[in-house]
């Protein structure tokens, strides 16, 4: 089940260069199981193949008010079953058209014939876009709800730079994901960490361990559609997804500190971060030479940044660890869930293929303090996010046992 799953989505193509972006944009969508149906303007059709969106979409693209047997009404149709509409790329024009009501299309028409929201996402040149008529019509579709995406500063068409580029289309699908999730953490501060810290030996060399950040990047992307606001403290800050405020960091100690800082302001805090339980004892400052030998490193403990957490935990945090087994997965996550007191704790077996460290899937054991489990069966890891915030989110501002009970012995599917 993807992010969005069953939601309906018509993808309006309008004749922009950017229409080849909202190839990748559909290809997106459709994974994560929103039902697209594209619509296509004449001038996209110069730009981009309509057999390219028919191919990737949900079903065939349509392209004219007329010649559809099947849909003599196709723009009421469309209208009154889409859930979001979005103009991908939006060209001046069909800004100035939703701004006016003008219906010359397939398009146009379909958006004076939804309840849905509608989404623009603008791109055009520099000059264009700063034209006064072109932000004036943004901002007066802006204020009867529109929403816009973009644009961004990057290379335009014919080699130039500036203002006008249409936004990535991951920031445009997470803009997406943000309007039709559910919303049940809007407002809500969320603390999450990710990747492994790497503790350096000298100059060039480190300790560090296999985990790819990409669970705890879920979780945080999860988080941000559903409204919340974000920070994610992680050792991958090029691999962060959008609409999160990302802190940088290297070493234990350095995550540390930026979990000291974030947490106590946090509703809910996920710990899904690798972090080194030894480090090296000294730091040689420059690069170890081989010649001189194997060097004898001396190992001392890191700070345990959990149960540091949950020491000083503030009422009504709900506070979340991850637990990486290769052996007695329940008994081990358990001990750390009281030991730590924690809320909750997620466990895999990382043993197991598919399964945690570089892998796109996950499957885990959710352990509550409350004496119950569940599991969720290998899935991808937006959608073991998504069951960790289920989870949390259903603790936030509930009576909780003050200490964690033993949960070995319950399961709940």
């Amino acid at each position: 089940m993807g992010t969005l799953s069953g939601r309906r989505v018509v993808l309006g193509v309008t004749g922009g260069i950017a229409a080849y972006k909202a190839v990748e944009v559909c290809r997106r969508l459709v994974d994560a199981g929103a039902h697209v149906s594209p619509i296509m303007t004449d001038r996209a059709r110069e730009m981009v193949g309509a057999a390219t969106f028919s191919a990737l979409a949900s079903e065939p693209t349509r392209t004219s008010l007329f010649h559809d047997p099947d849909t003599p009404i196709p723009h009421t149709v469309l209208g009154q079953q889409a859930e979001l509409v979005v103009i991908c790329p939006a060209t001046a024009r069909i800004i100035s058209d939703i701004r006016t009501g003008r219906s010359a299309d397939l398009l146009t028409a379909t958006i004076l014939a939804t309840r849905a929201p509608v989404m623009v996402c603008p791109a055009m040149h520099t000059e264009m876009w700063e034209q006064a008529s072109v932000q004036e019509n943004l901002e007066v579709i802006a204020s009867r709800g529109v929403l816009i995406v973009g644009p961004e500063r990057g290379r335009l068409a014919g080699g130039d730079l500036g203002e006008g580029r249409m936004a990535d289309p991951e920031t445009i699908v997470a803009a997406i994901e943000r309007t039709l999730a559910p919303g049940d953490l809007v407002a809500r501060r969320v603390l999450v960490t990710a990747g492994g810290t790497r503790e350096p030996i000298d100059a060039v060399r480190y300790v560090g361990n296999r985990s790819s950040g990409k669970q705890g990047h879920a979780v945080a992307a999860e988080a941000a559609a559903r409204g919340a606001d974000v920070v994610l403290v992680t050792t991958k800050p090029e691999q962060a997804p959008t609409g999160v405020r990302v802190v940088a960091v290297e070493t234990a100690a350095e995550m540390a500190t930026a979990c000291a800082l974030e947490a106590p302001d946090a509703e809910i805090v996920v710990m899904a971060a690798a972090v080194a339980d030894f480090r090296p004892a000294e730091i040689v400052e420059k690069k170890l030479k081989k010649h001189d030998g194997a060097p004898s490193v001396e190992l001392v403990a890191t700070a345990d940044i959990l149960a540091d957490l949950g020491a000083r935990k503030p009422s009504g945090q709900v506070l979340v660890g991850l637990a990486a087994e290769t052996d007695d997965l329940v008994a081990n996550a358990a001990e750390k869930l009281r030991r730590k007191k924690l809320d909750m704790i997620v466990a895999n077996d990382v043993s197991k293929p598919g399964v945690g460290f570089e892998h796109e899937t996950n499957e885990v054991i959710v352990l509550m303090a409350d004496g119950t489990r569940h599991h969720v069966p290998l899935s991808d890891k937006r959608d073991i996010a998504r069951a960790v915030l289920d989870a949390a989110g259903a603790l936030l501002d509930t009576d909780r046992p003050s200490s964690p009970v033993d949960p070995t012995n319950q399961e709940q599917e």
